[in-house]
């Protein structure tokens, strides 16, 4: 069976997560010991006490799912697990991907995923940014929608999650004129997000230049297993050519509707969501409902795809 595995972003995380999987092995709480030790900072703790306001802070929320994402990948190889033909990553779950494609070391992620939120905090002041979802249209009419909603400001497309389900973000006023605008043009729901950040749009563009320093002394290595990026939806090999990606990311859409069509152009079968949450099993879903869906959490999920793929 061809196989490829998708790695969550932000959004995923709650309190608890892998709580079920700690009891039965303990790589979770070892892989989340190692994480805490490249940051200083115990993870595990955050994850499972919270408190849940500091989990959603971007500079601790990147790196906790990028562990929880790890440990699981982990869990699964320790148990043989079929090697996928292809991983992908929803914005942060990018750099999961490449660690578990050997491209990228885990204790360098967890470092560098925690500056990458300090940098995206610190690139835009409090409330000066804001990001909505908009359901319903198509992405041209989104694209519309922002084009008409700037007004010298900044808003455009973040994330194309499924067909119908596109992100904005921008400035707040920008924002919230195109979800006006949105709703005038007869979309399902137009609603501002709860996020402290905009990401993935211009706004982004000092984050990106302070990941930019901050990737230079990085070791990055040729995939094992081939990912597809956010940015190009390709599948990129050159370490160089990784770097200049992952920069490009903070201020670039995510293309992930693309992404997973391009998987099933591979003739990939199924599609394991790796890491907590299923909210891009849900999004797969949506995109393509010919394939099988699965979500690596638990041990009864581990159990199962076990099970079913030799």
């Amino acid at each position: 069976m061809e196989l490829a595995f998708v790695f969550p972003g932000q959004g995923s995380q709650s309190l608890g997560m892998l709580a079920e999987m700690a009891t039965s092995t303990p790589l979770v709480v070892d892989t989340f010991a190692e994480a805490s030790a490249a940051i200083d900072f115990d993870l595990w703790e955050l994850a499972q006490q919270g408190p849940n306001e500091k989990l959603n802070q971007t500079e601790f929320t990147q790196p906790a799912l990028l562990t929880a994402s790890v440990a699981s990948w982990r869990i699964w190889r320790g148990q043989q697990g079929a090697l996928p033909r292809w991983l992908a990553g929803h914005s942060l779950g990018e750099y999961s991907a490449l660690v578990c494609a050997d491209a990228l070391d885990f204790t360098d992620a967890v470092k560098l995923v925690r500056l990458r939120g300090q940098f995206m905090q610190q690139a835009v002041a409090p409330g000066v940014g804001a990001m909505a979802a908009i359901l319903e249209l198509t992405d041209a009419q989104v694209s519309q929608a922002c084009e008409q909603a700037a007004q010298d400001e900044c808003v455009a497309p973040a994330n194309f999650n499924s067909p119908g389900q596109v992100v904005i973000a921008g400035h707040s006023n920008a924002v919230q004129r195109a979800v006006d605008i949105a709703k005038s043009m007869g979309a399902r729901k137009a609603v501002t997000l709860a996020v402290s950040v905009p990401s993935h749009c211009a706004l982004m563009q000092p984050a990106a230049d302070a990941l930019q320093q901050a990737l230079q002394p990085i070791d990055i290595h040729t995939p094992t297993i081939p990912y597809i990026n956010n940015v190009t939806v390709t599948s990129e090999n050159n370490p160089i050519e990784i770097k200049k990606v992952l920069t490009q990311q903070l201020t670039s859409p995510v293309r992930w509707v693309e992404t997973i069509e391009q998987m099933v152009k591979s003739n990939i079968a199924e599609i394991i969501e790796c890491g907590p949450g299923r909210i891009l099993t849900g999004l797969n879903k949506r995109i393509n409902k010919s394939l099988k869906y699965a979500t690596l959490n638990t041990p009864d999920n581990l159990t199962a795809l076990l099970g079913e793929i030799k």
